[in-house]
């Protein structure tokens, strides 16, 4: 039985496709056909080792052979991760709830959660965790509950996420843990967040990514927030309701995100599309943040700024339209250099710009009736 709905097959099919030329250092993503797609049911193909039942009554299968059998189901997932080889294949069929535990998948495994998995708090740690592993694949997920956070990772090579979905009561949906490894060469291609009290998905230490879609829905902070991370492509982000009443984003780069190794900001980090329905900020570049090109916004009605440059180098929007909702702002505190080569070309409507204090070699293409007050 597949989790994935028509919005994430289609998403499937058009990934690579959208990918800019000349996106040096991000990883490249196959496409898929439609036959492809259709083949890559959740389950499907005869997987190495299969967790079945219901509440109170788990079986755990590899091949013929019962690895568990009991009433607890985090035992009975966990015990279909570790029977399983790298390069093998476990499919999780059943529901069930796991608690305030943590699923963890070593390297080279391949983890398909097809039922919906029910997750409860752990302080510091994710519901599902893999760290210090390499070519991790978590083909399909579908998870419920409050966890501290669903997803956690660190010190990855390879690793792939796929048809994610996260309809949560709180927590934090997908994090990459800021104080550890870095990762390498990371993958995602659908990814659905709604519910979540903290961000949608939360990178650090990423050399190298390829994010195909996020979408979040009703989120309490950021949609997706990247942070010094580089070499990488994102395809969508579409945000509604996200960060409410706050100085978050849809889409939020912070902390030297597109800093180069060399410590410059050449363009390294490319984005298709940001699509942003009210909430708090739209587009948010911060803390010494950039070397990135936005290729184009479609942003209304947003509670806070609609988008807001901060100390931040070598940044461009090259076209959208904004409507309502916040000013356009390019701002800089004291304790960061000011805004340097800023390029923003975009259609301002029902709302002001406002750059203040000026920026060194910034340049504005603007159309619109918004109310401008640039240097």
């Amino acid at each position: 039985m597949s989790l994935a709905p028509k919005r994430r097959l289609r998403t499937l099919v058009a990934t690579a496709a959208a990918v800019i030329a000349g996106a040096a250092g991000a990883v490249a993503i196959p496409v898929l056909d439609g036959a492809a797609v259709a083949q890559a049911a959740c389950g499907a193909n005869s997987p190495h080792a299969t967790v079945t039942g219901s509440s109170g009554a788990y079986v755990t299968r590899e091949g013929s052979t019962t690895v568990y059998s009991g009433g607890d189901y985090r035992a009975a997932v966990q015990a279909g991760v570790d029977t399983i080889s790298s390069g093998q294949r476990v499919a999780v069929m059943a529901s069930g709830s796991i608690g305030a535990s943590t699923i963890t998948i070593q390297s080279g495994k391949t983890f398909e959660g097809c039922g919906t998995i029910n997750v409860g708090n752990r302080s510091g740690r994710g519901a599902i965790e893999a760290i210090n592993t390499t070519d991790v694949n978590i083909a399909f997920l579908k998870m419920s509950g409050n966890p501290y956070f669903g997803l956690r990772f660190s010190g990855t090579n390879g690793l792939k996420l796929g048809d994610i979905d996260l309809t949560l009561s709180g927590g934090l949906g997908i994090r990459f843990d800021r104080d550890a490894a870095w990762n390498y060469n990371v993958t995602m291609n659908d990814i659905y967040v709604s519910g979540a009290g903290s961000h949608a998905v939360e990178t650090w230490n990423i050399d190298g990514f390829n994010i195909t879609r996020v979408t979040a829905r009703n989120v309490g902070e950021s949609g997706l927030l990247i942070q010094n991370s580089r070499n990488g492509w994102v395809g969508t982000v579409d945000g509604n309701n996200v960060g409410a009443g706050t100085g978050y984003a849809t889409f939020r780069m912070a902390n030297t995100n597109g800093r180069t190794a060399s410590g410059g900001y050449a363009t390294n980090i490319w984005v298709d599309n940001v699509i942003s329905r009210g909430g708090g900020r739209g587009i948010f570049c911060v803390s010494q943040s950039g070397g990135v090109v936005i290729k184009n916004v479609d942003l209304a009605s947003n509670g806070n700024n609609s988008v807001l440059i901060e100390n931040c180098y070598n940044v461009s929007i090259r076209g959208g339209t904004v409507n309502g909702g916040g000013e356009v702002r390019l701002a800089a505190r004291t304790e960061f250099p000011n805004n340097k080569d800023i390029w923003i070309t975009l259609r301002v409507d029902n709302t002001s710009v406002r750059e203040s204090p000026c920026g060194e070699n910034t340049n504005w293409t603007l159309s619109g009736n918004g109310a401008r007050n640039i240097c």
